[in-house]
């Protein structure tokens, strides 16, 4: 009987339900502050976007037009180019003409200098060089891959002169060889008389 009191016993003794307070509705959000819309500048210069009038092309448009037209030339025209352009002086332009030019050479001493005269548009702090430097970034980058390129190619030219140097002295001893085998390996044309 114990072992049915026992339970009972422990029912009477929990402890009431707690009865939870109903829940209550968040506060309301904030008013919004009011915002006012502010009108852009329209003379900034990211939202010039015009395109350049025909009458006079931009600077970047002359030197792609210039890039296009000396693109053909040959040898003696490119270095006929090159003495016309002659010094640039302080002519964005003008520099970055003559630097095309003379990248096209293809000769290492005029990549180099077209890649200082690049360089100088760059550092420029005129207007008129403003409006070429990203033209003349993306330029001088191409001519210092264009210079690493054209220095690996003549650093494997190197090494096959010299491997076809190694090879033709190798080819020489072996001839050698073969003439003094050739030599022990004749009969001799004199007749031993047997004793």
């Amino acid at each position: 009987m114990t072992a049915i009191a026992l339970p009972l016993l422990l029912a009477g003794c929990a402890l009431p339900s707690v009865i939870k307070p109903a829940v209550q509705a968040p506060p309301p959000p904030p008013p919004m502050p009011r915002v006012t819309p502010v009108e852009v500048e329209p003379t900034a210069p990211a939202t010039r976007l015009l395109p350049p009038s025909a009458d006079s092309p931009s600077p970047s448009a002359t030197v792609l037009a210039y890039a296009d037209r000396i693109r053909p030339l040959g040898g003696n025209e490119l270095g006929n180019e090159i003495a016309r352009l002659g010094d640039p002086a302080d002519s964005p332009v003008g520099q970055m003409q003559l630097a095309i030019a003379l990248a096209q050479t293809r000769n290492p001493p005029d990549l180099a200098r077209a890649l200082s005269l690049m360089q100088r548009v760059i550092g420029n702090p005129a207007a008129e060089a403003q409006s070429l430097q990203p033209l003349a970034r993306a330029l001088a980058q191409r001519y210092v891959e264009q210079r690493r390129v054209e220095e690996d190619r003549d650093r494997q030219a190197q090494q096959v002169r010299e491997a076809q140097r190694r090879i033709d002295q190798l080819n020489d001893r072996m001839e050698a060889l073969r003439a003094i085998e050739r030599s022990f390996g004749r009969p001799s044309n004199t007749i031993r008389a047997t004793p």
